[in-house]
């Protein structure tokens, strides 16, 4: 939902956005692949993919979320689409290099998940409001804040917790237990700053 008085984001405004947006998902991402856990929407499915199959998070960024860029069009519309796609595009670049720019010799793993999640959910929280989402599920929850007034961050919990429970055929009990820590933190930034009607720039 828009306001007749909002002020549409600027391209400029947008790049800075889609930058600073996916740099802070990265560092968290990175906090959780450090400490060995899971977490859930399409980063999730990609630590699923990647856990199981060996395939490097980056491309397995890219893999899971093509199926979800056809209901993104459909439903969304290009300009959301294409900022996604971007968005994406720089989450994988951006977990590929950061390991290598940035070594972190330690992290204490309930800390781990905790911040990882805090910074997951800043991170997706400036992508939402510049109209642009990381793909998969996260599309689909945005839809139907849209559409229905759902709350995108209770929507996503729900779809995370099924998510999550694929982490059980991949991961031993307490890095299942971090992972949830994890995806409720992520969720909570979203649920408790981003509301239908709250923010009026688009």
């Amino acid at each position: 939902m828009t306001d007749a008085g909002a002020v549409r984001h600027t391209p400029v405004e947008d790049f800075l956005a889609l930058v600073t947006g996916t740099l802070l998902v990265a560092a968290g991402l990175e906090m959780f692949h450090r400490t060995g856990v899971g977490t859930g929407g399409a980063p999730g499915l990609a630590f699923l993919v990647t856990y199981a199959g060996g395939i490097g998070l980056p491309v397995a960024l890219l893999l899971v979320n093509l199926p979800f860029y056809v209901f993104s069009i459909w439903r969304m519309g290009w300009r959301f689409t294409l900022k996604t796609v971007a968005a994406v595009s720089l989450l994988a670049a951006e977990t590929w290099g950061l390991p290598r720019l940035l070594e972190i010799a330690r992290v204490e793993p309930i800390f781990g998940a905790g911040f990882g999640g805090l910074l997951v959910g800043v991170g997706l929280l400036i992508l939402i409001r510049h109209k642009a989402s990381l793909g998969g599920v996260g599309i689909v929850a945005l839809w139907l804040q849209e559409r229905r007034g759902w709350s995108a961050g209770k929507v996503q919990m729900a779809i995370d917790a099924v998510i999550l429970s694929g982490t059980v055929f991949v991961l031993d009990a307490p890095h299942v237990a971090l992972s949830l820590l994890g995806a409720v933190t992520m969720n909570l930034v979203l649920a408790v700053n981003h509301r239908a009607g709250r923010y009026l720039g688009f």
